[in-house]
């Protein structure tokens, strides 16, 4: 077993406000992952000085055994940024910088050139649109050519990388997964919707999100009206924070719905919110490919979701859940309609969503197909693990690690 200190040691890096979203999920989880398979991984966060949200990613970031390391950031000018960033580089002898988001990868692009390191980025998709939005595009369309590897969530997303001129051989699709041994039910239904103080006979309506626009829960909750001016007795549920909170409220408030609609703030841990549902409603109209709509799937709860991004290759509609059209409040209220009134429906998407998690999204096969990858630009030739192999999907290149032996689990300390 390789001493922790003799790993060769990757730095996630990445900009976050507040309690983070989907990509902490996923980076988080990664380091107890990559040290099975030989690397020491550590999660250099920069964020706003005092951002009270950043004490949630601490406490999610012990949980998970993920180093986590604060990097204060008080804007595009703060160049001390760039001095603490080369420090844990040189410090920690960086092998590997992976990117998410434009300005990691624009630091990776910078730091490399006083630190040698291999530059790995990870698209987990554009849809927060500011002011600001059109410049990060045309920084990260400056960046991702000059990557030695971009890792595409979805496929939606690989072709994005494509257009903005990413080599073809750089260009690798690797979808999201999720821990399955963490998204096991463990209260019963009736349980769950009895800590939401909700009665168990009462039909739940439920989405897991920031709350921004994106997300489109307004959209969401113009549903849960007409579907109770049908007839429809139901609560809907929504877990997250953000700053179209008022906008939401305001709302609520005008249709009346304080009862029937509840914005639950943030959640450390959703899944006793997944459990307590009869359907997930998936309302965006921009994504890649959510986290939480393979959480909900994994606990088996059945889904309704937009047909957008890398969705659709989730989700087939009407075998493992339904597909609605992201700007077409008829559409998903008729898919909604449809579900609640079908419970044999939602029995057996609740069974063929969780199977589909199992058999294609599992994280433990996910981090084997990024430990190959920076096998592979690292030139390691270690016992037991290959190179990755590149096999054409749909016109699309998706890394498979083949016959890995993980190594013995290794100790991770900061």
């Amino acid at each position: 077993m390789q001493k922790s200190s003799s790993l060769p040691v990757v730095l996630d890096t990445r900009v976050v406000a507040g309690s983070g979203g989907g990509p902490d999920k996923t980076i988080l989880n990664s380091p107890r992952h990559l040290a099975r398979a030989g690397y020491r991984m550590l999660c250099a966060y920069m964020h706003p000085p005092d951002d009270p949200g950043f004490e949630h990613l601490r406490a999610q970031a012990k949980a998970l055994r993920a180093p986590l390391l604060s990097v204060p950031d008080r804007g595009p000018w703060d160049w001390s940024v760039i001095s603490r960033l080369l420090a844990i580089c040189r410090q920690e002898r960086v092998r590997v910088w992976h990117g998410h988001d434009y300005k990691s990868n624009a630091l990776g692009l910078l730091l490399r050139r006083f630190w040698p390191m291999r530059l790995v980025t990870t698209l987990h998709g554009w849809v927060k649109q500011t002011r600001r939005t059109p410049l990060y595009y045309k920084i990260d369309e400056l960046c991702l050519p000059r990557y030695e590897a971009v890792i595409c969530v979805s496929p939606d997303l690989y072709e994005r990388g494509l257009a903005c001129g990413v080599p073809g051989d750089r260009c690798v699709l690797i979808e999201n997964g999720i821990d399955l041994a963490q998204y096991v039910r463990k209260l019963t239904q009736a349980e769950a919707k009895k800590r939401l103080g909700i009665p168990a006979d009462k039909l739940v309506l439920g989405a897991v999100g920031r709350l921004s626009p994106e997300k489109g829960f307004d959209g969401l909750i113009r549903s849960v009206r007409q579907l109770m001016q049908i007839g429809f007795d139901l609560q809907l549920v929504i877990a997250g924070e953000g700053d179209d909170r008022p906008r939401l409220e305001k709302q609520i408030d005008a249709l009346g719905f304080r009862d029937r609609v509840r914005l639950l703030g943030y959640c450390a841990d959703p899944r006793s919110v997944y459990e307590a549902l009869d359907i997930f409603v998936l309302s965006s109209v921009r994504e890649g490919l959510p986290n939480v709509l393979l959480e909900a799937m994994a606990l088996h709860v059945p889904v309704v979701a937009t047909r957008i991004a890398g969705i659709p290759r989730l989700i087939q509609d009407g075998d493992n859940g339904l597909l609605v059209a992201a700007d077409s409040d008829r559409e998903r209220t008729t898919a909604l309609a449809r579900l609640l009134g079908d419970a044999e429906l939602r029995s057996r998407f609740s069974a063929t969503g969780r199977r589909t998690v199992e058999e294609r999204y599992s994280f433990a096969v996910r981090m084997q197909r990024i430990a190959a990858l920076y096998d592979n630009l690292l030139g390691r030739d270690l016992e037991g693990c290959h190179a990755p192999v590149c096999v054409g999907m749909g016109g699309m290149r998706e890394s498979v690690h083949a016959d890995v032996r993980m190594a013995p689990d290794s100790t991770i300390s900061r």
